[in-house]
């Protein structure tokens, strides 16, 4: 018979191996900065823009590879879902309720935006409330291994993501920020309006002047910085996004839907059998077909130059129509509110 003490002993073995391996540090995957086509990338970033070769490393040598961020790369949702899904996914009651609200609550900055750059205020809010949730998900990821993993773990758009790479090196020093703390979507967009790198450093603004370009926390720079990226890609004051469309009985168009550009007017899409419905253009207005198929068949809207400027945001026609829906019933329901509230007693 096993004696007590014998047991106590026993007993105490058992739990001593679990405590010390739970003191044991984690060890996660590194990049190995050996690899051909990193030390390439740190030669030439320390070369064009005369980086300090040791902090570069410093830096890569804390980037973390992320399977995941592949896999998601890989299935984008406004690629992969059908129109009328990813239109409802985005345009639910409480997206539509929390831009209002936000709508209400910014009010004075977004009017002292749209009357300095004619962007109507309901545009910027829905960007947010599209990318964000006007945000509240700014995303998981370290920044630093979400652009590793797709610069050197990602062929098919490894170059864009090594640009991305170098200037997410220039701009975490231009602001100050922590690049090991940073973090942002699947794809390195940073931020409550989700800019990548370059986008930060090219078109973020400091609103307030206070000497920072804070894309998370002040309201003034994040929606002067959207605003400063729509006028910077041209978007036209007062001019019209989106339109609906009706088809003659026998239309002869093709449409290729992963364009994007405005290879069509009006009057050639009319010759087509197809109809451009409301507002008064020009014949000659340059326009852009797009699918928005429903569930029970095809379906088409032509997209203007403002379209087109939101889909340098992202190039998806899904996610501009997105934001064009969420603007509309965004501003339609700061109406209502404000109708509803002047007929109180």
């Amino acid at each position: 018979m096993i004696s007590s003490r014998t047991l106590l002993l026993v007993v105490s073995l058992l739990f001593v191996a679990p405590l010390s391996a739970r003191h044991k540090p984690v060890q996660h995957p590194k990049f190995d900065l050996k690899r051909p086509e990193i030390v390439a990338f740190v030669k030439d970033v320390v070369e064009r823009d005369q980086l300090k070769k040791r902090q570069v490393l410093a830096l890569l040598r804390k980037g973390e590879p992320q399977p995941k961020v592949i896999e998601a790369m890989t299935r984008p949702a406004e690629k992969v879902t059908p129109w009328w899904e990813y239109h409802d996914h985005f345009l639910t009651e409480e997206r539509i309720a929390a831009g209002a609200q936000f709508y209400q609550d910014h009010r004075e900055t977004l009017q002292q935006i749209a009357s300095a750059r004619g962007i109507p205020p309901e545009y910027l809010v829905a960007i947010m409330g599209v990318e964000t949730k006007y945000g509240k998900l700014t995303g998981h990821y370290r920044v630093l291994d979400a652009l590793m993993t797709l610069a050197f773990d990602y062929p098919p758009r490894s170059d864009y993501f090594r640009d991305e790479l170098e200037q997410f090196l220039l701009l975490y020093k231009e602001e100050q920020l922590d690049p090991t703390k940073l973090t942002g979507s699947y794809a390195g967009a940073m931020g409550v309006p989700q800019f990548m790198p370059s986008s930060y450093r090219l078109f973020a603004v400091d609103a307030d002047g206070d000497n920072k370009r804070d894309l998370w926390n002040d309201w003034d720079d994040i929606l002067g910085s959207i605003a400063n990226y729509f006028a910077e890609h041209g978007w036209e004051a007062g001019g019209p996004v989106l339109a609906e469309t009706k088809l003659d009985p026998e239309p002869s168009f093709q449409i290729d839907i992963k364009n994007l550009e405005l290879n069509e007017t009006i009057e050639s899409l009319n010759a087509h059998g197809v109809r451009v419905l409301g507002g008064e253009q020009s014949a000659t207005t340059p326009v852009v077909l797009v699918s928005a198929e429903q569930p029970d068949g095809p379906a088409y809207r032509v997209g203007f130059k403002n379209f087109y400027v939101i889909t340098r945001y992202n190039r998806s026609a899904r996610y501009a129509m997105a934001v064009h829906d969420l603007a509309q019933a965004i501003i339609q329901r700061v109406n209502s509110d404000r109708t509803l509230e002047a007929g109180r007693p």
